[in-house]
């Protein structure tokens, strides 16, 4: 009997979360960089690699990379340019994703967290099922895991990327659902106006968190100074 998986069939954010999103966007980064990081925890100096979101390079996260390097941590962008979704060369970009972690992991001798932003989480979340020795723990900005990119505003780019059909089917769906054997954390915000927050929970369990930052925008999440102190509070717990 053909295996069918129960989505949770959620519907994009209201069209005027998704419409002021630049405008809160430019207000979470101003709050960003105003935002002293003196009182944030410093780190022990273990890597840290960050993955963009749809769309987006290395660039969109340097706001992020820099504070937290600021703080103490070895700081590394993914490396592989744009973010799309390559559909049948999904694996094969995993496959380059784990040779830049065995690098850095064998560069410092101790095992790498992992910050992935939208569909860059995806990326972090596989690579820890891949290769879950070297991970020390996945952190998810805004990381609709749980259901289909037709609940997201980022659905129709998702699929004009991979020529018009949806990327995700429900065998990858049910896949990508299945949480990292690593500590894993999943912030996301009510008021994204991108993609359903709902779509961002994972089930709670002594090995997943779901943790709430309010009045956070989608492409803000890499610069609201309040993301940056959950996610400091994080990288510096021990796994």
């Amino acid at each position: 009997m053909e295996k069918f998986i129960e989505t949770i069939k959620l519907q994009p954010p209201p069209a005027v979360l998704f419409a002021l999103e630049p405008l809160r966007a430019i207000s979470d980064y101003v709050a960003g960089v105003v935002g002293p990081i003196g009182s944030l925890p410093r780190g022990d100096g273990h890597p840290v690699i960050v993955f963009p979101g749809l769309a987006a390079s290395g660039a969109a996260t340097a706001d992020m990379r820099g504070r937290l390097q600021q703080l103490g941590y070895e700081i590394y962008d993914w490396e592989q340019g744009f973010n799309n979704w390559p559909d049948a060369e999904f694996d094969l970009r995993l496959e380059r994703l784990g040779t830049h972690l065995q690098r850095i992991q064998a560069r410092h001798g101790c095992a790498v967290s992992l910050i992935g932003w939208s569909l860059g989480g995806i990326y972090a979340r596989e690579l820890a099922k891949k290769f879950p020795d070297l991970v020390r723990q996945v952190i998810t900005l805004a990381t609709p895991f749980t259901d289909k990119p037709d609940s997201t505003h980022a659905g129709w780019l998702l699929t004009l990327m991979n020529g018009g059909a949806s990327p995700v089917g429900d065998a990858l769906l049910e896949r990508l659902r299945a949480d990292p054997p690593v500590p894993s954390t999943s912030i996301y915000s009510q008021t994204d106006g991108v993609v359903a927050w709902q779509g961002c929970l994972g089930t709670e369990s002594p090995r997943h968190r779901n943790i709430e930052v309010n009045g956070v925008s989608h492409m803000g999440m890499v610069h609201h100074p309040e993301v940056l102190r959950v996610v400091a509070d994080l990288l510096v717990r021990p796994c």
